[in-house]
This record gives C-alpha cells, sequence and structure tokens, in this order.
C-alpha cells in the first residue's frame, strides 16, 4: 500500500520481496480527498473540483509508472486505486487487503501522517490479514534468519504466531519472548510458555524460550533492546491487546512499534 507520491523505498521493498519468494504483487495507491469547504453539507466549488481531477490525474499516472517498474523486475502485479475522504478510507484499504497474504506498510507511508493512520487502521482492523511494518534503513526479508515472538498468551499473539507460522519454521532460530517483571514463574506462566513453544516445534520452528525482566521498563523497550542482543530479523507480535484509544491516551507497545520502529514488525489483530 502506498500514498499517492513519495513511495519509491515501499515500492522497491515490495518488489524485493516478491522477487524472494516468487510471489504476486499487489498495489494500491491511496489518495485522501480534500472535504469541501464548509463541510460534506456545503456548495462545492470550481476549485475543489479542479484539486480532486488533478489527485486523480495523479494518482493514475503512479498507477501506470508501478506497473511499468514491476513488469521492468518481471513481477506479476496487479494496481488499484483508492480515492477516498479520511473517514472511509480506511474500510476501503482493509476491503482490499482482506485479500493479500500481508499487507507492506513502508517507510515512505509512516512518514505520511495524513495516511499513516487510516492505512493501518484499515490494514488491521478490518482486513483479518497480517501487516508487515518496514523502518527506514532496514532490508526487509520474507525469510528471517531470527524471529522475535512477542508473546503475552492473548489471542492477539496467538494470531499472529499462526500467521507467521510459515516464517518462523523456515528461520534459524525462534526466540519466544515474554516480558515479566516477576522473580518466580506461577503455574499458569510455566503451561504458557510450553504450549506456545510445543505449538511452534510441532510446525518445525527450533525454539528458544526467553524470559525478559522488565525492571521497569517499558515493555516496547525491552521488545526492541532484546531484539537486538538476539539480533533478530524481524518481530512478530499481536497488535492492540488494549484498546485504540487507551493507548492513543496512555501509549502501548503497538503504537510505540508503529511510530517508532527498529526492525522489520509482522502484526495482527
Amino acid at each position: 500500500m502506498i500514498g499517492a507520491d513519495r513511495c519509491d523505498r515501499d515500492i522497491m521493498n515490495a518488489i524485493n520481496l516478491c522477487r524472494e519468494l516468487d510471489m504476486h504483487l499487489s498495489v494500491l495507491v491511496v489518495g485522501l480527498a480534500p472535504f469541501p469547504m464548509g463541510g460534506h453539507g456545503a456548495m462545492v466549488s470550481d476549485a475543489w473540483i479542479l484539486e480532486r481531477e488533478a489527485d486523480v490525474a495523479a494518482i493514475k499516472m503512479r498507477q501506470k509508472r508501478i506497473k511499468s517498474l514491476a513488469n521492468a523486475y518481471g513481477i506479476l502485479t496487479d494496481v488499484g486505486i483508492c480515492y477516498a475522504d479520511s473517514d472511509g478510507a480506511d474500510e476501503m484499504i482493509g476491503q482490499r487487503a482482506r485479500f493479500s497474504d500481508v499487507t507492506v506498510i513502508g517507510p515512505d507511508l509512516l512518514h505520511q501522517p495524513d495516511l499513516k493512520a487510516p492505512a493501518i487502521n484499515g490494514a488491521l482492523f478490518h482486513s483479518g490479514r497480517p501487516i508487515l511494518i518496514i523502518p527506514a534503513g532496514r532490508w526487509p526479508t520474507l525469510r528471517p534468519a531470527t524471529v522475535l515472538l512477542a508473546w503475552d498468551s492473548r489471542i492477539e499473539a496467538a494470531r499472529a504466531a499462526r500467521e507467521a507460522i510459515g516464517l518462523m519454521a523456515g528461520a534459524h532460530k525462534v526466540h519466544v519472548t515474554m516480558i515479566d517483571a516477576k522473580v518466580s514463574a506461577d503455574a499458569t506462566d510455566i503451561e504458557a510458555r510450553v504450549n506456545i513453544a510445543a505449538y511452534l516445534t510441532l510446525h518445525g520452528a527450533k525454539v528458544t524460550i526467553d524470559r525478559v525482566p522488565s525492571l521497569g521498563r517499558p515493555i516496547a523497550e525491552v521488545l526492541k533492546q532484546h531484539a537486538i542482543e538476539i539480533s533478530a530479523d524481524m518481530m512478530v507480535m499481536g497488535a492492540y491487546s488494549h484498546s485504540r484509544l487507551r493507548e492513543r491516551l496512555f501509549g502501548g507497545v503497538t503504537k510505540s512499534m508503529i511510530d517508532c520502529p527498529t526492525l522489520p514488525v509482522l502484526m495482527m489483530h
């Protein structure tokens, strides 16, 4: 998924991922339509109509350029367009994402504030599919050697693990990472570790359990640091185990990973 401009890194990331596994590339070029002055019920002006026509023309031009670029790399590609106001864009994005294995959110899109929120919300909450967030300066791969699975036993983490099972089965090492400030483990904690380790092992993953104390630090900070220590190529995690409102007000792991990713992160709600 990309915007109508400033998307060269995102397109090349997606093309390289598809070349890696000989996959089909489906691109959605998204533009946000301006609201009429005075709101939806206001009389529209000639300037507003001209602005919309120019936006659509730019989106269609980007659509043609992406098709040409993908063809040059020998990638089978379909390129759709979405032009909607910000209130309806997330649902349209989600409907498109339902028919993809994963939605790639790259650094160019992450640096477009107006488009970032509807793109991520649409893909996470309206598609039933995972997203892959790629930060700037990182070379993404769908064949990671080392994966960090952030595990908290919640349903979102279980969904993420299931979606990433193929990636983890092919990795050299999967670090199931539990952040827990407690020194001793209770029976429930032990059972959770045993169950996820057994599940991944049955699917061919090479599993290590890492129980990392938070020591009062934010969980996102602990996960990012642990990813550095184990040289992880990718993090897999559930998204928004708490409500989005709570994350906006108080912060949270999902928000931190979206706003400041340090490695590619596969998320599933």
